[in-house]
């Protein structure tokens, strides 16, 4: 078996991003030799760097490899559109490279310096959807430099991404917030690695395990940590576990987020940002409804000193409990991969670019206003299993696809918002402004509110009320009649 020392590293792009790498890699000594920089660039195909030779054109490189099974492929084409990343990996896979890897988050390497401990694995994910729109990040995250952040969810996936972006935000403090300590732990220690690897500046990187339905810890550790800016990514969100667990679903993402509001408020917080889903418009599922009126809860809220705001878009890539690492695992035993309907479409974007745009909102946001993300059009979940077949090397005969039928709480489309409303383009790209859309006055809330507290809360006098989810749906269902109440509902 060969050691790291004795990998071949191709790099595929002799710009900037590849020239940075190459000399890192050259300069730990750890990660293999760099054997030669792959280009498509006539001007530089027979030319070299620091004596590296540049080979090409790319469509050749299957007959440059004497004995692929030592060599790895980098991809360090940061400005690649999603069409040519999918045409060089087909090259790469043909040429039969033993690994595969890739520089991702674009905006970071635009703004930035690339790092070789940035690099993975190419994943479905960088070949599927739309070409990611490009910011300069550090542009974007001025308005946090020097400030303390907290990120609450920061071991999920959007969470995760936020704090690998404010790396190079120029934070003073990063509070990574949550209740899994696994994950927290996971998220921490990667974090460290990518600051000792070069990466972004020297935030302080603070973990923190905490519960936000826990309204007198929320207030103490909010004043604890004065923090300047929030983003609240934490919630349930796998729509058929929070249609079998309703009850939980509105005392995480309804109750959790009034107490992470309400002490933000009370600390004097500047700028917060709550993370929402595109199931929140007309929903017709427990998640969707208890992010619509976590939306209320944020856009009513009366802060004087700060801009709180929310962020809406679709789903995005290779978020843990989406389809692409559940039809991986599926196309990976054999088959079959499941899918519930044939027409069914969602909106998708990358992780990183979800990120990057909810930085960048949130620094430009005006409070109590509604933002959403320009997704594009609707991928159709059938062809995304196509694709991902095609991407481990199978033909469709071999891999079957097979329909289960919807489950509770889903729609075959998603919209990002409804006919009535109608979104205003910002000055930014990809950013639209709904305006003040909240669905229910201050009055109205406060009285949903109050019912669902005595569903969800034990009040001494409520025995017929509490954990009741009956009651659940038909509370809901009077506010949001999108929400049904199933015949099938047990009580508890």
């Amino acid at each position: 078996m060969s050691t790291s020392k004795d990998n071949r590293i191709f790099i595929i792009g002799a710009g900037f991003a590849g020239k940075t790498i190459a000399h890192e890699i050259i300069s730990n000594n750890a990660a293999g030799e760099v054997a030669a920089f792959i280009d498509d660039d006539i001007e530089k195909i027979g030319t070299s760097i620091d004596d590296i030779p540049i080979l090409g054109p790319i469509a050749s490189c299957a007959g440059l490899l004497s004995n692929p099974q030592n060599a790895e492929a980098l991809i360090a084409i940061p400005r690649a559109s999603t069409e040519k990343l999918k045409e060089i990996y087909d090259i790469l896979r043909k040429a039969e490279f033993k690994r595969i890897r890739i520089v991702p988050a674009i905006s970071q390497i635009i703004s930035g310096d690339a790092h070789f401990i940035q690099t993975r694995d190419i994943d479905p994910q960088d070949l599927l959807g739309r070409t990611p729109v490009s910011i300069d990040l550090k542009e974007s995250l001025s308005y946090l430099r020097g400030k303390r952040v907290l990120i609450t969810g920061a071991g999920g996936s959007i969470g995760s991404e936020l704090c690998r972006q404010l790396l190079s935000g120029g934070a003073e403090r990063l509070y990574l917030f949550g209740h899994g300590e696994n994950s927290i732990y996971k998220i921490d220690k990667e974090l460290r690695k990518l600051q000792a690897g070069g990466v972004g500046d020297k935030a302080t990187i603070v973990p923190i395990i905490g519960e936000l339905q826990d309204r007198d810890y929320m207030f103490f550790i909010l004043k604890r940590l004065k923090a300047d800016v929030i983003f609240h990514c934490a919630a349930y969100k796998h729509v058929p576990m929070m249609e079998y667990n309703p009850i939980e679903a509105i005392k995480n993402n309804i109750f959790g987020t009034k107490n992470v509001v309400d002490a933000a408020i009370d600390s004097e917080v500047e700028r917060f940002v709550l993370i929402s889903t595109d199931k929140a418009v007309k929903p017709s599922c427990v998640y969707g409804a208890s992010k619509k009126i976590a939306e209320s809860i944020v856009l009513n809220s009366k802060n004087p000193s700060g801009d709180f705001m929310v962020v809406r878009f679709g789903n995005v890539l290779g978020s843990r409990g989406s389809i692409v690492p559940l039809f991986k695992e599926q196309i990976l035993s054999g088959g079959p991969v499941t899918l519930t309907h044939p027409e069914t479409s969602r909106f998708f974007m990358t992780i990183p670019e979800a990120a990057t745009l909810v930085l960048r909102a949130g620094g430009v946001g005006i409070g109590g206003n509604l933002y959403i993300l320009d997704m594009g059009e609707p991928l159709k979940i059938l062809e995304i299993a196509r694709q991902m077949i095609r991407f481990y090397g199978f033909g469709e005969k071999d891999i079957p696809i097979s329909f289960i039928g919807m489950r509770p709480g889903e729609k075959i489309h998603e919209t990002l918002w409804t006919k009535e409303e109608n979104p205003v383009q910002t000055e930014f790209s990809k950013i639209m402004n709904l305006g003040r859309k909240s669905c229910f006055s201050n009055e109205e809330l406060e009285e949903f509110l109050s019912e669902l507290s005595w569903i969800c809360f034990p009040k001494g006098d409520n025995n017929e009320l509490f954990r009741n989810r009956i009651e659940l749906r038909k509370s809901i269902n009077r506010y949001i009649p999108t929400v049904e109440v199933p015949s099938n509902e047990p009580k508890y």
